[in-house]
């Protein structure tokens, strides 16, 4: 059996970046305004929850 090539770190890391980047964003947008805006952060703060509902349904068995 061959080893596998290492992957790349953009490759590795770029997923689990853009994940915390928009939660970032949710938690910074939760904090400056209300209304509208709410629905916003409430929906990149959602992000990571169904990043993790879809990563637990896809996994191989």
């Amino acid at each position: 059996m061959k080893p596998r090539a290492p992957l790349p770190l953009p490759a590795i890391f770029g997923i689990p970046a853009a994940i915390a980047l928009v939660t970032t964003a949710g938690l910074v947008i939760a904090l400056l305004d209300d209304g509208l805006v709410d629905a916003l952060s409430w929906a990149a703060l959602s992000v990571p929850i169904l990043a993790a509902v879809w990563s637990w349904r896809n996994r191989e068995r």
